[in-house]
């Protein structure tokens, strides 16, 4: 059941402590899918029984006559019960696994795959539907759709684990497949650098034109936002392999610092001109901080 701690191999993405903790945690949403506030999403649909499916803990706010008292008297602890008949939200994960996300002291992509796996668990152990899609360079795509349970969980992480970062970002084509593949509005969240040659407008557009109910997750690393140079050097683009010398002057630093704040201060602007939720992510920031916090903040998780 739900309320049980979950085992991980060696090198699980999150650990049983984590997942404890997430447990305690649901996907929410202000905005309206589907007809219905996200909040009333477990409303019994009509005509169709409540078939028992599973447990999840107790959380401050939930239906009192939900928790499964009898369960409460052997093991002191509330939980409550999760019903099929119930309808269920659609969570969907797109994740940049282009050649910019493996950098970093603390690896990019490792660190948008965990939080990845942090909110698909939260997900799935809330009997919502999530859908996960990691989308590398020439068009190559991982697709995992509609899991949802518990028992779902080591699939996730061995789908997340085997992924490789490779390849040129390309983020219209990603958004456009995932949206052929998945017409249902439902909560998006999106993990990238954003560091695409084509932009980051068009497949954030995208999503909001589908009605998805979007979150836009910035990961950089500090060594991108505030690096350390010194003397000359070649800089080489890892999904091009273009390379350019360069003499690092006090000026060039300035410069180049001046350059990132203006880009994520634009791609911050204009996912709020769209109704998108931004949240920036250094990777120096410990994942766990993020999803227990950031994302408790803004509004993705209660």
């Amino acid at each position: 059941m739900s309320g049980t701690a979950v085992k991980s191999p060696p090198g699980a993405l999150l650990t049983p402590e984590f997942m404890a903790r997430l447990d305690a945690l649901a996907v929410v949403s202000k905005k309206i899918l589907a007809g219905k506030l996200r909040g009333e999403r477990r409303s019994r649909k009509k005509g169709e029984s409540m078939e028992f499916a599973d447990y999840r803990n107790y959380s401050q706010g939930d239906d009192l006559r939900r928790i499964d008292w009898s369960l409460f008297a052997r093991l002191e602890r509330l939980f409550l019960k999760l019903y099929q008949a119930e309808e269920d939200l659609s969570v969907y994960i797109l994740v940049d696994a282009s050649a910019s996300m493996d950098f970093g002291g603390v690896n990019k992509f490792d660190y948008a795959r965990k939080v990845a796996a942090a909110v698909a668990y939260i997900g799935i152990a809330n009997l919502d539907r999530v859908s996960i899609g990691v989308y590398g360079g020439g068009g190559e795509e991982h697709v995992m759709p509609d899991i949802r349970g518990k028992k779902q969980v080591l699939r996730l992480f061995k789908f997340l684990s085997e992924i490789k970062p490779h390849g040129q970002t390309d983020l219209v084509d990603a958004c456009k497949r995932f949206i052929l593949r998945n017409r249902r509005p439902g909560i998006c969240l999106l993990v990238s650098d954003f560091l695409d040659p084509n932009g980051f407008e068009g497949p954030l557009k995208a999503l909001v034109a589908n009605r998805m109910d979007t979150f836009a997750v910035h990961v950089l690393a500090p060594e991108e936002v505030d690096p350390t140079l010194a003397g000359d050097f070649m800089l080489v683009d890892s999904e091009t392999g273009e390379r350019l010398d360069v003499t690092a002057s006090r000026t060039l630093v300035e410069n180049y610092q001046k350059t990132v704040r203006g880009f994520c201060s634009s791609l911050q602007q204009f996912c709020a001109a769209r109704d998108v939720t931004y949240l920036f992510a250094s990777t120096d920031l410990p994942f766990e901080v993020l999803v227990l916090n950031y994302l408790r903040t803004a509004g993705l998780v209660r």
